[in-house]
């Protein structure tokens, strides 16, 4: 159960409309490494984490990629706000606006919509942590690239610290890795599932669970 507070977790306030940019950070809505594919990525894997360290990172990161969601869609929008047809057809906003008017629908920079197969939950520990780190990264790489595109400092603003926090991100997802490996033999790291593979791995990291997968937190 998540708790709404009616707030953007960061400030939003775009006073200029500017669908040419809208385009390029809605990739960050609906692309290959944007804040929709985080937050089903991770809320997805937090329910075969080995350890309630990873489950909560995975929970808690998860959460906030709902809240950046919220965010990238707010700056979407307001740059496409009260649009005239001139401005949609001047921009290269036509497309968009035949399908979609000027409402919030996923997709990357290059018009590709989103899909689900952009991210993986694959019920292992280390493959799954180190996807988490790779995404974010991936996602720090695209607002750098935004931001190089980006003149308007009340756009800048907000996608400096969306960028910021995919930072914080990859660091706990460090650290919820190295969770995990401190509870395996350091010798076998990659070479099987600890979750499904070893029958020991559940009862030595939760007591009464029994044998197999950890299916109870």
């Amino acid at each position: 159960m998540w708790n709404y507070e009616k707030r953007l977790e960061y400030p939003v306030n775009i006073t200029t409309p500017n669908p040419k940019i809208a385009q390029i950070i809605m990739s960050q809505y609906g692309g290959p490494d944007g804040e929709m594919g985080a937050s089903m990525r991770y809320l997805s894997q937090r329910f075969t984490a080995p350890n309630r360290i990873v489950a909560g990172v995975l929970n808690d990161v998860g959460t906030e990629e709902l809240a950046h969601l919220e965010m990238v869609s707010t700056i979407v929008h307001q740059l496409t706000c009260n649009l005239s047809l001139e401005e949609i057809q001047n921009s290269g906003f036509a497309n968009y606006y035949v399908d979609h008017t000027a409402g919030i629908w996923p997709q990357a920079a290059g018009g590709v919509p989103f899909n689900s197969c952009e991210f993986q939950s694959k019920g292992d520990p280390l493959t799954d942590l180190f996807e988490d780190l790779a995404a974010e990264q991936k996602a720090r790489s695209t607002y750098d690239n935004i931001l190089r595109l980006v003149k308007d400092p009340e756009v800048a603003d907000p996608i400096r610290f969306l960028r910021a926090r995919e930072v914080v991100h990859f660091q706990r997802f460090g650290e919820a890795l190295r969770s995990v490996q401190d509870e395996l033999n350091s010798k076998n790291f990659y070479a099987f599932n600890p979750s499904f593979d070893a029958k020991t791995f559940c009862a030595a990291t939760q007591p009464g669970a029994g044998q197999g997968n950890c299916c109870t937190r």
